[in-house]
């Protein structure tokens, strides 16, 4: 007879430089002194309720920009715009990138690594600037999802490390824009995970989802229980 049990997993220890499992990419758009636009691109980010964790590095351009205005938009980018995406991967809004030297860190790590200094992100990108209603950065027009959102909170993270100088800023979802091709029919603030189609970055390599391979028990609680744990303000109305 032919088992059908299935091996048991050959598990091996490794030390990955990195681990990102696949986190949706999310495209921030924050506000420059001379009230221009920046756009960062990031993947280390996730919500709770109507918050947002992102873990950035404490001198980044996005972070000194947020930690200036509390402002910022959360764009997150469909598994269709790889080229935008990678349009911004190696770009900075801080022209300080050309001359960093050694002992600036984080700066010489991205001069080393070809970083170039772009000030118009959305027209080194071809996205559309589109006006928010309650923040002052833009929103991105191709991103199907967009949050407008306030800083209330900053903790700095690997204290107990060599390597520093990354912190984690929390930020309140204020307001949430969706294209009308991924809400779900008949629901006024939902949107159909079967319509949604997020880019994933996993392990430095960008992926779409290839379709669902089953349902959550949590599917069981509807949506509208966890409103009470999340105050969020969300779309009004629906079709």
């Amino acid at each position: 007879m032919t088992s059908t049990t299935s091996p048991t997993p050959n598990h091996q220890t490794i030390s990955p430089a990195i681990f990102y499992w696949g986190t949706p990419v999310v495209l921030i758009t924050t506000e420059n002194p001379d009230q221009t636009f920046n756009i960062a691109p990031m993947s280390s980010a996730w919500w709770l309720g109507n918050r947002c964790m992102l873990g950035l590095g404490a001198i980044s351009h996005t972070t000194i920009n947020l930690l200036r205005t509390k402002q910022c938009v959360l764009n997150l980018a469909s598994d269709s715009m790889a080229g935008s995406v990678n349009a911004l991967a190696r770009t900075t809004g801080s022209a300080e990138i050309l001359t960093a030297q050694p002992d600036e860190g984080y700066k010489y790590f991205k001069r080393m690594n070809g970083y170039e200094y772009v000030h118009d992100k959305f027209g080194h990108a071809n996205l559309t600037p589109l006006a928010s209603e309650l923040v002052r950065p833009a929103r991105i027009m191709e991103c199907p999802a967009q949050m407008e959102a306030e800083l209330v909170g900053v903790y700095e993270m690997m204290r107990d490390a060599d390597t520093k100088g990354f912190i984690a800023l929390e930020v309140k979802v204020l307001r949430t824009h969706v294209h009308e091709d991924i809400r779900m029919v008949g629901a006024g603030n939902r949107v159909d995970p079967d319509k949604w189609r997020p880019l994933i970055m996993s392990f430095q390599e960008l992926y779409g989802l290839k379709g669902k391979v089953g349902s959550s028990k949590l599917a069981g609680i509807g949506e509208e229980e966890y409103r009470g744990f999340s105050n969020g303000v969300e779309i009004e109305g629906g079709k």
